[in-house]
């Protein structure tokens, strides 16, 4: 489904309980998120002027709720009451998070964005899979680009197993396909623009090391991470992908 213009001023982080130093603490991880999502400037991730805005976090919120991870398990004691984890969900005020972005030199990004067609090969040692829509094998892979796209503000389309194998499609054919190969792929499965990741698990850093490619108003766009979660390099690559597409720049 697209992402509704009020969802941007949304976001939501893991607390511990839900006293107020921890709920002040979600806050400041909350604002970081949320200026990236409304403005698609993947490059605010830890950017050093936030630090002025973090510890002021509670005044740009409008209002916030708290969904129980542990919900239906019961509590043993006082103790795992103040220990259980909270998805702390945060809406901020949207005059002040786009007075913020103004302040950095950014704007929101409140234009439709565009589905993105996402091609995902995973490569650990022997093993090598593409993530899929309905695959067991890519089920964690999955979720986590799901969780990467709604962070980030955008709409992913995954293939189907059954797709990919009508078309031929694995890691290897993937990356030698032209741009308007893709794009007709993509369009397939309900993408406007193909997002291509390869993932390659590096043991001496204990990471992925991860190249992302997307075509964009006749460029070939090209950026790459490396000693990551595969979580944070579904970030790297939407993220990326959405600062393209909102006239952010390039990915670092």
């Amino acid at each position: 489904m697209a992402t509704e213009a009020a969802d941007l001023y949304r976001a939501q982080a893991i607390v511990t309980g839900q006293g107020e130093a921890n709920r002040i603490i979600g806050f400041a991880s909350c604002l970081e998120d949320v200026l990236i999502k409304v403005s698609g400037a993947q490059k605010l991730a830890g950017d050093r002027r936030l630090a002025a805005y973090k510890p002021k976090a509670k005044g740009f919120v409008r209002a916030f709720s708290y969904h129980d991870q542990m919900s239906g398990t019961p509590t043993r004691d006082e103790q795992g009451t103040r220990d259980r984890p909270y998805d702390l969900i945060v809406d901020f005020d949207e005059k002040k998070i786009d007075d913020v972005l103004k302040a950095l030199g950014l704007k929101p990004w409140l234009s439709r964005r565009p589905v993105l067609g996402v091609f995902v090969e995973m490569q650990q040692g022997l093993k090598k899979y593409m993530v899929t829509a309905d695959a067991d094998q890519s089920e964690l892979q999955r979720e986590s680009l799901l969780a990467a796209a709604g962070k980030r503000g955008m709409t992913i389309a995954l293939p189907g197993v059954a797709a990919l194998a009508k078309l031929s499609i694995n890691g290897v054919g993937l990356r030698t396909m032209t741009s308007s190969t893709l794009a007709s792929v993509a369009a397939q499965q309900g993408g406007e623009i193909a997002l291509v990741g390869r993932l390659v698990w590096v043991d001496r850093e204990l990471g992925w090391a991860t190249q992302w490619q997307m075509d964009w108003q006749s460029r070939t766009h090209r950026w790459q991470v490396r000693g990551v979660t595969f979580d944070e390099a579904f970030r790297r690559g939407i993220g990326g992908a959405a600062q393209i597409l909102s006239n952010n720049g390039d990915p670092a």
